[in-house]
């Protein structure tokens, strides 16, 4: 019985997970004798450019999913050099190539081994990012500050700590909340780019900041096991005097502990890959949940009375008092202001194949923003980048890779849910920089092209790889990336000119235009492989992490 496909995402970009071969590496033929070449040139997409690329003419297969380079079939006829070159050598009136003489080997750009040849993207996702990424190093270091404290409250070294142990927890809790409201990191990022976004700020603290902000999950895991570990150490020292509390406080607190639990478990890298429905709907419901609870716990501890044993009906007082109580504040609103402004909208669908969905809604929105929409908030919410002019209205651009997805082609709605608060994501962050170069293969394109439609004041080039241009995403996004200086947009259809080293290419094009730093949209294995190929150049480049 063949295996069920899962599917996941990275801020919009959508991806299967099965083994098989890297997308962007390059087949090597076995050993065998030196068959006889031949150079042809293509002339690509109406207003772009492709830098010299190396690459194996094969059979043209329909994607296996819409974001993906489509893994190719070997014809036994050859290599093929696909390169670009002058217009004077295309034949326009035929529609043909000019055969031209094949460039020594020293000329040729050879292209890089395989990675992998047998692997599946949640090895890539969990295993292959590193062991010492930003992302690791902000969890051990939340982890090991509060561990620290902990171990100082047991050893009567820190008795603030060993007497509020619970307040601990709390404080936990609101951290981690916090690294994940969208809105409070809007003014985060848009903070970043005015204090930082100036040509003599050293590249190094831009580049440090940046991968700190897509890292800031690591903040939050770190946080959650840390909030667990409190309050563990909290109900021990509230069981060793259980003279002094009630049972309603322990087992409330006993609750919380184990939802905290849970919801920690279901955020386990390997479940929530697997199984994202039920990690976001656990994560959501246990902590609302959690919540609830927290305020129970806040006010039974607070009107209790050991001596009595029993509880005060005169709070007010006593609640402002605590910090607890403000702590638990700070949480509620953080958690309330999201749904505050989720509103259901009408919506105007349009499929240009049955790949992909354009979704347009009312009003312009800034470069680098992503949104969230949602058929069921209660269920499920799901993120897209965000194309806009900045004016009148914007749009998504929505591969149909889930069961969502594929309805909105199949059965477009009228109307869907969003939240008016838009967060910003990694791109947003291209303001930051001097020159930009912005890689994105398939609908991975959706986060970049505001910025070839919005005035920018970073020195944006753009390299796209998708499959199909205009039978894929149709003319609309096709004429988005017209009227654009050849050298700035470099569009690769590989319909046409086959299927490229996108990691070589990437590189090829950052030095070309001397890019600062090169950000790339892909599936896992993809943007793995152009942000290594980059740093192994000496660029600083960025992709999206399994939990951007």
């Amino acid at each position: 019985m063949e295996r069920p496909v899962r599917f996941s995402s990275c801020r919009g970009v959508a991806f299967e997970v099965k083994p098989h071969a890297d997308p962007f590496a390059i087949a090597t033929p076995a050993a065998q004798p030196e068959p006889q070449r031949s150079s042809i040139s293509f002339w690509p997409f109406s207003s772009s450019k492709v830098f010299p690329s190396s690459i194996q003419r094969s059979a043209s297969k329909s994607s296996s999913h819409f974001c993906d380079l489509e893994p190719e079939e070997e014809e036994d006829d050859g290599d093929v050099i696909l390169e670009y070159i002058p217009k004077d050598t295309y034949d326009f009136e035929n529609q043909k190539a000019v055969i031209i003489p094949l460039p020594s080997k020293r000329e040729q750009v050879q292209p890089s081994k395989p990675t992998r040849k047998n692997g599946s993207r949640l090895s890539v996702i969990l295993l292959d990012q590193g062991l010492f990424t930003v992302y690791k190093r902000l969890f051990v270091l939340s982890l090991t500050l509060n561990i620290t404290g902990l171990v100082l409250a047991a050893t009567d070294q820190f008795p603030y700590a060993r007497n509020r142990a619970a307040l601990f927890s709390i404080a936990n809790i609101l951290a981690l909340t916090l690294c994940r409201s969208e809105a409070f990191f809007r003014v985060v990022f848009w903070i970043a780019v005015k204090l930082l976004g100036r040509p003599w700020v050293p590249l190094l603290l831009k580049t440090g900041t940046t991968a700190i902000l897509q890292s800031v999950g690591g903040i939050h895991s770190g946080c959650g096991v840390s909030s667990i570990a409190w309050l563990v150490y909290a109900l021990i020292l509230t069981l060793k005097a259980r003279d002094n509390t009630s049972p309603e406080i322990i087992a409330v607190a006993s609750t919380i502990l184990g939802l905290l639990c849970l919801s920690s478990l279901a955020a386990f890298p390997l479940v929530r890959h697997l199984h994202h429905n039920v990690f976001e709907r656990t994560h959501r419901f246990a902590g609302w949940t959690a919540l609830v609870l927290l305020w129970a716990f806040i006010i039974l501890t607070i009107s209790y009375d050991p001596k009595s044993k029993s509880y005060s009906n005169h709070l007010g007082s006593r609640l402002i008092k605590t910090q607890e109580f403000w702590f638990t504040i700070a949480i509620t609103i953080i958690i309330i202001i999201p749904w505050l402004t989720v509103r259901r909208v009408p919506v105007n669908i349009s499929t240009a194949s049955g790949h992909a969905s354009i979704i347009k809604f009312q009003g312009g929105i800034k470069a680098g923003i992503l949104g969230r929409i949602s058929p069921s908030p209660l269920s499920e919410w799901h993120a897209f980048g965000i194309i806009s002019d900045g004016e009148k209205e914007h749009m998504m651009l929505a591969g149909a890779v889930g069961d969502f997805t594929r309805s909105l082609v199949s059965n477009p709605p009228s109307h869907l849910w969003v939240r008016r608060v838009h967060f910003a994501g990694l791109p947003y962050l291209v303001n930051m920089y001097e020159r930009v170069l912005l890689v994105a293969t398939g609908s991975g394109i959706c986060v970049f092209l505001s910025f070839m439609l919005q005035p920018c004041r970073a020195d944006v080039n753009l390299l796209w790889v998708a499959k199909g241009i205009e039978q894929n995403f149709g003319t609309e996004i096709k004429g988005m990336m017209s009227g654009h200086p050849k050298e700035k947009v470099i569009v690769h259809d590989t319909a046409v000119l086959g299927r490229p080293n996108v990691s070589e290419l990437s590189v090829i094009t950052a030095k070309k235009c001397n890019a600062q730093v090169v950000i790339v949209t892909s599936n896992p294995e993809g943007s793995r492989g152009v942000v290594n190929a980059c740093k192994k150049a000496g660029i600083a480049a960025f992709g999206p992490i399994w939990d951007s």
